[in-house]
């Protein structure tokens, strides 16, 4: 089994020019040591445990050795003690394997043993050279699960190259759900903790946020764990009890769904989780500032508002949407319904008194957030619209472009919207063989605003050059800025395996995709209730 979950963009500019490798000293040890206190504990009780009632149960067997008659043929291969340990012929042997070390010769340098001929300069030079990230490449996170391994991938987007590659992976101790970049260092020595870095929170099915820094390869441990795991140094979790379901102020008790950080506040990072919560989070201190519960079943999708910053918007499975400012947790928040369950949520990155919400019927809906009020059965969206048949499953607004919206759902198709003051209309609609679709996420800067990375449940990602396509170009190409002469290029795909321009029947796609403009505005739906 292979699928992607997840997918976030890094913009140009943050990530180092040459990562650093980890580097596993004494400092790291003890900073490892502490950190994995409570699992290593855990780990202990539970073998001691599995021991206990291992001799247990062996207790409990009888022993049919001695009644057992043993032919005289094989009592001299003494079968009895076939298992047992021969401690003398261990210590015979122990030294077996490297019993003549003191005769072997060897070099107090590399550079005078002749059997190396490769200058430790020339591989550090040509390492520092495979892992450069230039100031026009983009960084795509992808959390992966491959054959039961859970890793997250740290692909580069060469956009002028059409380049796509995997730069390095991090391993994940459980199924990852959500990620979010953070322009922040967290528990990083040496760093001011308000100058700027290159970091990603992940969530997954265990109730622990792992942080890590994006610019060092080959990490053994996070930077950083929110949650229980985080916090070795209690007194209470030194022993071994079970872990309690029910939620708290202080941790989460059930999978990570959403995260989200805080672009003005940035040391704030708001967590949504499976016990029906929402946390937020001082990544100065790692600890959790605030809980809070504003919904009645599982949490599934945040987001911060642009202007004020305060104000976050947060979707659940109880089919509700709140709307609630962090500095007043006491205060019930306005919330607006939906038909089914909440998949995701979105402010308006050009308007932010709206905001979308996608649903697992595969609707999107269009609220005004002034209109909203404390009862959510009186709520009514500006617009809503069958975006397709299965879930909306992922949604993105581009942050450059007005009005462009992309779709992804489970019926495997990825469709792009232009929003007018009319309502939403089709553009295009793919099938980019990714299978289900769990990500779509447009390019953060001006410079790759037309591309859109789509992965799913087939764990591959591609980036789609979108500005390539006729459709696209005939509704957008007004709103950005072209370039003087410039020619017409066919359809691109660029994924980690095909790094060549790949044309999808453009001339044949694009006339029916021009067709299929405004074909859906039938299934947008005004309420006039």
């Amino acid at each position: 089994m292979s699928m992607i979950t997840t997918t976030a963009w890094v913009p140009r500019g943050f990530a180092a020019p040459f990562p650093t490798k980890y580097t596993f000293d004494e400092e790291e040890f003890e900073r490892i040591a502490a950190l994995a206190k409570l699992q290593l504990d855990d780990a202990q009780e539970d073998l001691d445990e599995a021991k206990a009632k291992e001799d247990e149960d062996t207790a409990m067997k009888v022993d049919t050795r001695d009644e057992i008659e043993i032919d005289d043929d094989l009592k001299e291969y003494d079968l009895e003690h076939y298992d047992d340990d021969d401690d003398s012929a261990a210590e015979a042997q122990q030294m077996g394997m490297f019993g003549n070390v003191k005769s072997l010769a060897y070099y107090e340098s590399n550079k005078e043993d002749p059997y190396i001929t490769l200058k430790e300069e020339e591989e550090d030079d040509e390492e520092r050279e495979d892992l450069q990230i230039l100031a026009t490449d983009n960084l795509l996170l992808a959390a992966k699960i491959e054959d039961e391994l859970a890793h997250l991938e740290v692909y580069v987007y060469e956009d002028a190259n059409d380049n796509l590659y995997v730069h390095h992976d991090i391993m994940l101790p459980a199924i990852p759900l959500c990620l979010e970049w953070l322009d922040i260092p967290v528990s990083k020595p040496g760093v001011d903790k308000d100058s700027t870095g290159n970091f990603v929170a992940i969530g997954t099915f265990d109730p622990d946020i792992e942080i890590w820094d994006l610019d060092t390869v080959d990490c053994m441990y996070p930077n950083a764990i929110l949650g229980q795991g985080g916090n070795p140094e209690d007194e209470k979790k030194k022993k071994k009890k079970k872990k309690s379901k029910k939620a708290n102020d202080e941790y989460h008790v059930d999978a990570v769904l959403a995260l989200a950080a805080n672009r003005k506040h940035r040391n704030l990072l708001a967590s949504a989780s499976a016990d029906k919560t929402v946390k937020l989070w001082d990544l100065h201190t790692t600890k959790c500032a605030k809980s809070y519960s504003y919904h009645t079943d599982k949490v599934c999708s945040l987001a911060w508002h642009a202007v004020e910053s305060t104000v976050l918007l947060s979707g659940s499975y109880d089919r509700t949407v709140a709307i609630a400012d962090m500095r007043a947790p006491n205060e019930a928040p306005m919330r607006v319904g939906v038909e089914s369950d909440v998949e995701n949520v979105r402010w308006d990155p050009h308007d932010p008194n709206f905001f979308y919400v996608s649903t697992e019927n595969g609707i999107i809906h269009y609220f005004d957030a002034r209109n909203a009020t404390k009862d959510p059965a009186v709520s009514k969206s500006v617009w809503k619209l069958q975006a397709h048949d299965e879930s909306v499953s992922s949604f993105d607004l581009n942050p450059v472009i007005p009005g462009y919206m992309a779709t992804g759902s489970t019926d495997k198709t990825v469709k792009l919207w232009n929003i007018s003051a009319e309502g939403p209309s089709l553009v295009v609609s793919r099938d980019f063989d990714v299978g289900k679709v769990f990500s779509t996420t447009f390019g953060p800067d001006p410079e790759v605003a037309f591309r859109l990375a789509v992965a799913g449940s087939k764990g591959t990602v591609s980036v789609w050059d979108t500005s390539t396509n006729a459709g696209v170009r005939k509704f957008f190409a007004q709103k950005v800025p072209t370039k003087a002469n410039e020619e017409e290029v066919e359809d691109k795909l660029v994924g980690v395996n095909d790094v060549e321009d790949s044309s999808s029947e453009d001339g044949e796609d694009d006339d029916d995709e021009d067709d299929e403009s405004g074909s859906d505005q039938d299934s947008m739906e005004e309420d006039d209730e």
